[in-house]
């Protein structure tokens, strides 16, 4: 039969739920902080399921193992704190095939938090199969795009498996409420805790992202004490950073010939991106719930390898794939930022976008000033660049410059009709 929230003794609910439906256990996606030890306290004592939580190293800056101790003292088995580093996997499987396409959603975002949600649910979905649980569960709110973005990738991979968001169930209406709870049931709570936070931050390898509190007026320039990933352009150096990027069929290998892993090869782009003032900002977008939020990004590396892809690509690739490229980009930032990387229609464009990555193979030189990155050199064994057709001095005779007549009139016969027209009057 059916209970009701007063029945549990905290009674944090919203609404009642069906004894059938309450699941018995659940896998979290764990960070650690204060939410998210909450919601582990939340799942066992108001709908009293066992709790896996899974931890993921994303290169976030910060060590994992901590948060596993934690989960341990909030009642977690040993066995069922799992934590692991997915940096080359995060790297590796996720960001460059997004960057293969050049993607950037409304123009700028470069889809950092986006790009990591797929990851976690594929983790968390995984360690369900693992342990037989029948739930899994995340801390993001019912404001924003996490909830989506974790949710649809739930379902891709495990149709039927149950989602358990508690704030959009729970009946928690203030942070002093949700302290409260947390201090009745012998949470951490780390003293800056207490005063809320000026902004919230997510982190992993490929970005930082800062929302809320002081940047909730778009008006309103981001405090300097906002950047994490950055020093400020105009504290940058007064000599430029030059190095050299390689790149295999589409993905860089390489800085100034030292072969590095993928996650290896980002860290090192974010490090001279950090030292240069490269791949801030700030940004309002539109969000898929549907209202407009405003963040300050951080992207250095990410900026860097953007600008010395397409330098790239600008050698290797054909005009008409190049530019049916750009044209499906926007598409493809949409289903990322959406949360529909598990979607067929992703994985569709993907393929694409890796077989028009072939020859996207050579070695890019790069330019780093005052947080302008510039491409100031491409060489490629594939090249489709012909100096001798290009040269203002005589050229191959396979190009005519005469046959530019007959093309232009060609192009231009279908104007010059509807101009007569227009002319009869």
């Amino acid at each position: 039969m059916p209970f009701k929230a007063r029945d549990f003794r905290h009674s944090y609910l919203k609404a009642p739920i069906d004894m059938a439906d309450k699941p018995k256990k659940v896998v979290l996606a764990y960070s650690g902080g204060l939410d998210s030890s909450t919601i582990v306290k939340w799942l066992q004592t108001e709908l009293g399921a066992e709790v896996a939580t899974f931890t993921a190293d994303l290169g976030q800056g910060e060590e994992i193992e901590p948060a596993r101790r934690k989960a341990m003292t909030l009642g977690v088995k040993e066995e069922y704190a799992f934590v692991e580093d997915v940096r080359e996997e995060f790297v590796r499987d996720y960001v460059f095939p997004m960057f293969r396409a050049n993607t950037v959603y409304e123009g700028q975002y470069l889809l950092g938090t986006s790009i990591a949600r797929p990851l976690i649910a594929k983790k968390q979905i995984e360690i369900a199969r693992k342990i037989g649980a029948d739930a899994v569960a995340h801390g993001a709110t019912g404001k924003g795009n996490d909830q989506v973005r974790f949710e649809i990738a739930y379902y891709a991979l495990e149709p039927d498996i149950q989602v358990v968001a508690p704030w959009r169930e729970w009946d928690f209406k203030s942070r002093e409420a949700l302290l409260e709870f947390a201090e009745q049931h012998q949470i951490p709570i780390t003293k800056d805790k207490r005063n809320e936070a000026p902004f919230s931050v997510d982190a992993n390898l490929l970005h930082s992202s800062s929302e809320g509190k002081v940047l909730e007026d778009p008006a309103v320039e981001a405090p300097e004490y906002v950047h994490m990933r950055t020093i400020s352009p105009e504290a940058a150096p007064d000599k430029p950073t030059v190095f050299t990027m390689d790149f295999e069929n589409g993905d860089p290998v390489a800085i100034d010939g030292q072969k590095l892993s993928p996650a290896a090869l980002l860290t090192k782009l974010n490090q001279l991106g950090h030292d240069n003032g490269v791949g801030r900002l700030d940004l309002v977008e539109n969000r898929y719930v549907g209202m407009k939020s405003r963040g300050v990004y951080e992207t250095p590396g990410g900026t860097i390898l953007l600008h010395a892809h397409r330098g790239m690509e600008s050698i290797t690739l054909d005009r008409g794939a190049m530019h049916l490229k750009d044209e499906l980009m926007p598409k493809y930032a949409s289903l990322i930022y959406n949360g529909f990387w598990f979607a067929p229609e992703r994985e569709m464009l993907q393929a694409a976008i890796d077989h028009s990555q072939k020859k996207v193979t050579g070695q890019v030189r790069v330019k780093l000033y005052k947080g302008n990155v510039t491409v100031i050199g491409r060489t490629s064994p594939y090249s489709l660049y012909d100096q001798e057709l290009v040269t203002f001095e005589e050229g191959k005779v396979a190009y005519d410059h005469r046959d530019a007549a007959g093309f232009i009139k060609l192009n231009a016969l279908r104007l010059r009709v509807a101009a007569k027209r227009d002319k009869r009057g």
